[in-house]
């Protein structure tokens, strides 16, 4: 069995523009946990077929697979956090 290792950015705890819930905390760290490489072929001119089928997660109806929520996610707002992670990720970089 292979452990789970932290990712070096921690985006799930960084500060948030709106008062968040229990599922934003959840989307914010299935976020830190994926790929950079993987991130960074992201293009946000994609359609949001197209996005759910390369995050390949969503469900078949168009919403996020994201366990121990207390509500679903859309493309729309899995579109504004993961932009926000990736801006998240640059700044550290930086």
């Amino acid at each position: 069995m292979r452990a789970m290792q932290q990712p070096p950015w921690n985006y799930e705890q960084a500060p948030h523009a709106e008062p968040g819930d229990e599922t934003t905390v959840n989307l914010r760290a299935y976020l830190d946990r994926m790929d950079d490489a993987k991130m960074r072929a992201y293009d946000p001119a994609w359609s949001d077929t197209a996005l759910m089928n390369w995050c390949g997660d969503f469900r078949d109806d168009g919403l996020l697979f994201l366990p121990c929520s207390e509500r679903d996610v859309d493309a729309a707002e899995f579109r504004r956090e993961l932009e926000g992670a990736i801006a998240y990720r640059r700044s550290l970089r930086a």
